[in-house]
């Protein structure tokens, strides 16, 4: 290495902690830099293991344990409650809240518990190699979020295996991350599909992410609940029971969410009074 390619490498060891103590924005660009390279460089070293057996979603326990531990480099500690719930090995619809990219790192902690679960996940990501690589080696479905038909047509065209196999399909039926501490309104596709198959639904929350603000360029350490709550039965409703079902899920997991998150707050502040 030469002196010059020397002195910026000191430079930089140098610069990034000051800039990551001085620089709220610094510090959040770079904890997500960090997300997403360990993400990339785990891509990487699983896809020769995994095209041993492409499209097997228990791929997926492979790739969450060896990305655990970026929650731990971020300062986020993940706890789960309702577990008997997802850890029955049956088929069913997982409908969750979807608040931020950081979504899957709570994920990563349910893999091992889910054991098989697939995601439907939009297109675009298959792109992003190596991670859409990966991701597609690990059975994840991709859709055209846009063209709302053949995205019904992905979803369904798996369903019969996975029903079969007693494989979990996650959808976020927000369809988009918005980290506003609400639950936004549901698109049709999770219910549709957990009706048209007579699967239960499963509904998990993820309480709100206080200790993130994009606007603000703020990503601190923090603490999220994950709430598994009771499996929905959807036998015998048809398609005019969606509406229905689609409303009575989400107010549950609205009233959940709030719930849970006023909870988590509260036992925050009476901590830091303690200490």
């Amino acid at each position: 290495m030469s002196l010059v390619g020397e002195s910026l490498t000191i430079l930089i060891f140098l610069i990034v902690p000051v800039m990551y103590e001085l620089s709220r924005g610094f510090k959040y660009y770079f904890k997500f830099f960090v997300y997403y390279f360990i993400i990339m460089l785990t891509s990487v070293v699983v896809i020769p293991i995994m095209m041993w057996k492409p499209k097997d979603v228990k791929n997926l326990i492979l790739a969450s344990m060896l990305c655990k531990h970026i929650s731990r480099i971020l300062g986020l500690h993940w706890e789960l409650h309702g577990k008997e719930y997802l850890e029955k090995d049956e088929a069913c619809v997982i409908v969750a809240n979807h608040q931020s990219s950081l979504d899957i790192l709570g994920m990563f902690e349910l893999w091992p518990v889910m054991r098989k679960c697939t995601v439907v996940a939009k297109k675009e990501l298959f792109y992003a190699w190596p991670f859409g690589l990966a991701a597609w080696l690990c059975g994840l479905i991709f859709i055209d979020r846009l063209n709302s038909e053949t995205s019904r047509q992905a979803i369904n065209s798996s369903i019969d295996q996975l029903k079969k196999d007693k494989v979990k399909l996650w959808i976020f039926p927000e369809g988009t991350r918005k980290n506003t501490g609400e639950i936004h309104t549901f698109k049709k596709g999770a219910f549709h599909a957990a009706v048209s198959a007579q699967m239960p639904l499963l509904p998990i929350v993820f309480t709100q992410f206080y200790f993130m603000e994009s606007s603000q360029k703020l990503l601190d350490v923090g603490r999220i609940v994950m709430t598994v709550l009771p499996p929905v039965n959807t036998e015998g409703l048809t398609a005019a029971d969606i509406p229905q079902l689609m409303s009575n899920t989400r107010a549950s997991m609205i009233s959940t969410f709030q719930a849970t998150s006023s909870h988590l707050k509260a036992q925050m502040l009476a901590d830091k009074k303690a200490n």
